[in-house]
């Protein structure tokens, strides 16, 4: 497969202007099988409610969608993307698609390369996997999956799966050319601070998003001036500047 092309300017505009991207449920008949007519029903609610995007994949309730005995990440993936194209010609906007994508390298890839198949504009990547990888395993990992698809890094919080990721962490994260956003939900304000810094000492700030998914302080995060010093300047964000791209979401 060909290097993944950067972001559509324009789905990347949006990224970066920051709007609300839900994490999309899946809608079970009372035989627990897929009904696609509510699953269909819930994109086009959030499509027309106002969100900018949606995150497919990434809730609670698809993380078993990719089980071989299930197979429906790929029916659900594809569900969705056609939805949200109808509902961008219905209502003449444009949405952001993000597929969540997991596992080990080879199955991220995998994952990666359907949702650039599908169109998805992004992948959302949880490292939940590989839990005792080392940092330069870790990054490796990220490069492999951002060669198929742009990637929004994801920081987990711990009582979920998730790991500490330290700041030398995300610093070289952001050296990777494809990621295109990060996703904050550490539920942790220090390890929050370790991702805004890194963006700011990474001179990329006018480049990557950063998308609040702190539960438990998402006003906080919204209304929050964060200002960073670095070797040679200051780096500011005021309120709904860095973290105010709110997303309700992913996880």
């Amino acid at each position: 497969m060909p290097a993944a092309a950067p972001m559509d300017p324009e789905a990347r505009r949006i990224l970066l202007q920051g709007v609300v991207i839900p994490a999309h449920p899946l809608a079970l008949n009372s035989h627990r099988k897929l009904d696609e007519r509510r699953q269909r029903a819930l994109t086009r609610y959030y499509c027309e409610s106002g969100a900018g995007g949606l995150a497919v994949g990434v809730h609670t309730t698809q993380f078993a969608i990719r089980d071989p005995r299930i197979g429906l990440f790929d029916p659900v993936l594809k569900l969705a993307v056609e939805t949200a194209r109808e509902c961008e010609q219905a209502l003449g906007k444009r949405f952001l698609k993000i597929a969540g994508i997991c596992g080990q390298t080879s199955q991220a890839i995998r994952e990666a390369g359907l949702a650039r198949q599908f169109g998805y504009d992004a992948g959302l990547l949880s490292l939940s996997a590989l839990g005792s990888a080392s940092i330069p395993k870790l990054i490796d990992h990220c490069r492999e999956v951002a060669e198929v698809t742009p990637i929004v890094g994801f920081y987990l919080q711990h009582a979920v799966g998730g790991r500490v990721l330290e700041l030398q962490f995300w610093r070289q994260l952001l050296e990777v050319e494809n990621v295109v956003a990060i996703k904050v939900a550490p539920f942790n304000r220090y390890h929050t601070l370790d991702v805004v810094r890194a963006l700011a000492e990474s001179g990329r700030e006018s480049e990557v998003a950063l998308y609040t998914g702190n539960d438990d302080n998402i006003v906080g995060d919204l209304l929050t001036d964060f200002r960073m010093r670095t070797k040679d300047r200051t780096v500011r964000w005021g309120p709904a500047g860095a973290l105010g791209r709110v997303d309700q979401a992913c996880g």
